[in-house]
């Protein structure tokens, strides 16, 4: 439990499935082959694959159901005979191997053995002795395993440790940080080795597409979307949407030998699951997978504000008994949604007292707090709490959990007292009750009348199946606070309902229905994946708030007609989002040291902007070509062919050899900084924002371009950003300049060129054509 690397990787293969998808190659990917089955008796075949340390899968597996008494066997020597030993069906039985026919299953070898230990696989009848098919395992076959790669690393505060790549669709990023600060920010993959939009956005460790939140070091396991996989990727990372930002992205490697996704092997998740009813008026339910050493225990109940529920073993292995209990106190706080699950050992039938009574267990010593919260929720008003612990007993107040024979339990439900801790219980446990955790996986709960949420609404490493009576409406279904988390669940696309439990239905029936939904499955996906590349996010419309008046650039202002472009940050609510009416990225352009200002230019007069938006491509936070064009929106560099078909920029790019355009309008970052300690909507004009600003610029030297707007120049054109969107606005382009302006109470702020600059002006300049005028890009 200390070491957040060392629960086993198994926990991350319990999830809800549906049909096998492909990899980039075409073809279905089960993991790493080891061979074919030899075809002795009964019309015994199939190809085996490894899929990870404990688990196989046989892909199209036959067997004609006639053998008398045919088990799954595997043995620590090289011949297929009566001392190796049994594995259980894919259903997790040890029953006699039924009939097969072309089918896939997966095996998982016992506690204790790994595809390491064994070297020979094999279809035994214990009855006659006689091996109906075998394939052995290679010398030192190297088994699909998670696979760690680069962390990530970036602006806004992008960090995290090494991402690990749990299986062809899941993904671990521990101890993940970032400041929350940019309005459109997600977790987003794509082909290649860089982002663009034409990448995938990937849900949330919690199955959502919004913008991300604040993280602090937290460990979050992501999933990627539909039927995408880590073959189709090359990039992932944090990317800004709405203004085509990278925040930080890692390369995903070519060649990876990892486990496939129980989702890839078609393997349903009640074949992982147990549950049980604690107290039916309550809908009080546990679930549980045991997993390596330690078990993962889910507690659902209709609670009340401020109540807590409690499970555990019982005092007594062999009846209900509260006192030397060990017992998980789980609760979700209405009002924050945050979860608890603390560790406690109930010594006595009291609160907590000093030493005695039913106290935490780190109040009777340190480092006795062996619960890991894995997951809390709050859906529909039933609290969920996921959390792990290992299977012995960690320390003196402990108690283990048996996996081979039953044993007593205890529960409870009551009030927390002031320091959220248990007060004496109101309903509990009167009779003894004994579960088997280690038996075949068993759903012995009642099942929704109702469909269910979407995993994309419920993340916990089981499925979020609400107990019977509970209203599922998407609008109900609240957010989840998680702790961090030392494993983490694997999750589904959470793209299609949870259906019933299959099992409690006829099996002609469950065929069909398991056929339509996977059909309804393999036609959706296709068409979302298209409509997920093919959306381009539009700005959130912003309340009608009265911006600050930003004097406009005169035509005959500033005389010389240069303009200095730097960056600078929005200006709060009455800045770039009040006066554009759309969304900020927190960054805009500032002309001769205003923000976002009109500017007036007139036909036939040659401008010369001084451009000090960034110089280095690699770092796309600080990097802001500036060009001129008729497109309100900017962001050129991202643009789809069909866009660009309809976009003219007259000033900012040349034309490549191959017939693309890349910017001109580049120079050192300059940066206007605020230095006070008020916001930007304390100031009562931007007159009073603008003095609290502060130019700060990089090393370097500025970039330049030139701009003669001429009669074929619309009226109303736009500066912006080449490489993202919503940074700029208008420049107004006259036939003459027939009125002076009063002066205004603003004064422009501007940063004297270097001398080398002003010498090219002077000379090259004067007698050079403007750059890419009136230009048509494809």
């Amino acid at each position: 439990m200390k070491n957040k690397m060392a629960v086993p990787w198994a926990l991350f293969l319990i999830g809800i499935v549906s049909a096998a998808v492909e990899n980039c190659h075409g073809a279905q990917y089960f993991g790493k082959l080891i061979g074919k089955l030899s075809e002795l008796h009964h019309g015994v075949s199939g190809e085996v694959y490894a899929v990870d340390a404990r688990t196989l899968f046989i892909k199209d597996f036959t067997y004609d159901g006639q053998g008398p008494a045919a088990y799954f066997y595997a043995s620590v020597h090289k011949t297929a005979d009566k001392n190796g030993f049994r594995l259980r069906d894919e259903t997790g039985s040890g029953a006699v191997i039924r009939r097969y026919r072309k089918e896939g299953i997966a095996l998982t070898l016992p506690e204790g053995k790994t595809i390491h230990n064994i070297k020979i696989f094999y279809l035994w009848c214990e009855e006659f002795d006689v091996n109906f098919g075998d394939v052995k395992i290679p010398r030192n076959f190297d088994y699909p395993r998670p696979q760690k790669i680069d962390p990530l690393t970036g602006v806004h505060a992008v960090s995290s440790d090494n991402v690990v790549i749990v299986d062809a669709q899941t993904l671990l990023i521990p101890n993940f940080s970032y400041d929350g600060e940019a309005p459109d920010a997600k977790f987003w993959v794509g082909k290649g080795s860089r982002p663009t939009p034409q990448g995938y956005r990937v849900p949330d460790e919690n199955g959502k597409e919004s913008p991300l939140r604040k993280y602090d070091r937290k460990t979050i396991v992501l999933t990627l979307p539909g039927d995408l996989t880590v073959f189709d990727i090359g990039h992932f990372g944090v990317w800004c949407e709405e203004f085509t930002v990278d925040f930080g992205h890692i390369l995903i490697p070519q060649i990876l030998n990892i486990p496939p996704s129980l989702k890839m092997l078609g393997i349903s998740p009640q074949s992982k699951l147990n549950c049980e009813v604690l107290l039916d008026n309550l809908a009080f339910e546990v679930r549980w997978a045991v997993a390596g050493e330690s078990i993962v225990i889910q507690l659902v109940a209709k609670l009340n504000d401020g109540e807590y529920m409690s499970f555990g073993p019982s005092g007594d292995e062999n009846k209900t008994e509260m006192i030397g209990g060990d017992v998980v106190v789980a609760w979700v706080d209405k009002e924050t949604l945050k979860g608890y699950a603390e560790d406690y050992y109930l010594e006595d039938k009291s609160q907590c007292s000093g030493p005695t009574g039913s106290c935490p267990d780190n109040r009777l010593g340190e480092n006795t707090n062996n619960i890991n919260l894995l997951n809390s929720a709050m859906v529909n008003g039933y609290s969920i709490i996921t959390y792990q612990r290992p299977l012995k007993a960690s320390d003196q107040f402990d108690r283990p959990i048996f996996t081979n024979h039953s044993q007593a339990i205890i529960w409870a439900i009551g009030p927390l007292n002031q320091r959220k801790e248990v007060s004496f219980h109101s309903k509990y446990l009167k009779q003894t009750h004994l579960i088997d955790f280690g038996r075949p996986a068993t759903w012995s709960c009642p099942m929704p009348e109702v469909e269910q949420p979407s995993m994309t609404s419920a993340p916990s490493i089981f499925a979020q199946q609400l107990p019977q009576g509970a209203e599922s409406t998407s609008a109900s279904q609240e957010e989840f606070y998680e702790e961090p988390i030392t494993t983490a669940p694997k999750k589904t696309n959470g793209r299609r309902r949870i259906s019933q439990r299959v099992t409690q239905r006829p099996k002609e029936n469950n065929d069909d229905s398991q056929n339509s939904a996977s059909k309804t499955e393999e036609q959706t996906q296709p068409t979302r994946r298209r409509q997920q590349q093919k959306e381009r996010p539009t700005p959130s419309a912003v309340k009608k708030i009265v911006p600050w008046v930003i004097p406009p650039i005169q035509c005959n202002e500033p005389e010389d007609g240069v303009f200095y472009a730097q960056m600078g940050p929005t200006g709060g609510k009455r800045g770039y989002p009040a006066i554009t009416g759309h969304v900020g990225w927190g960054i805009s352009w500032y002309i001769n040291g205003l923000l976002i200002p009109v500017i007036n230019v007139v036909r036939g007069r040659t401008y010369t902007f001084v451009v000090e938006g960034g110089i280095d491509p690699e770092i796309p936070a600080k990097y802001h070509p500036f060009y001129i064009t008729d497109d309100p929106i900017g962001g050129y560099e991202y643009k789809t062919p069909e866009e660009r078909k309809n976009i003219t920029i007259f000033a900012g790019v040349r034309k490549t050899a191959d017939g693309s355009v890349e910017p001109t309008g580049t120079g050192r970052l300059c940066n206007w900084v605020a230095t006070g300690d008020l916001d930007a909507d304390d100031y009562p004009s931007f007159g009073a924002y603008q003095r609290s600003l502060e130019l700060k610029c990089d090393p370097g030297e500025p970039g330049f371009i030139e701009w003669t707007p001429n009669k074929n120049t619309p009226d109303t054109v736009y500066y912006q950003c080449f490489t993202h969107r919503h940074l700029g606005w208008k420049i107004n382009v006259l036939d003459s300049c027939d009125e002076q302006s009063e002066a205004s109470e603003y004064h422009s702020s501007i940063v004297p060129a270097p001398q080398s600059f002003k010498n090219k002006l002077d000379s090259d300049l004067e007698s050079s054509p403007s750059i890419s005028v009136g230009t048509r890009k494809k």
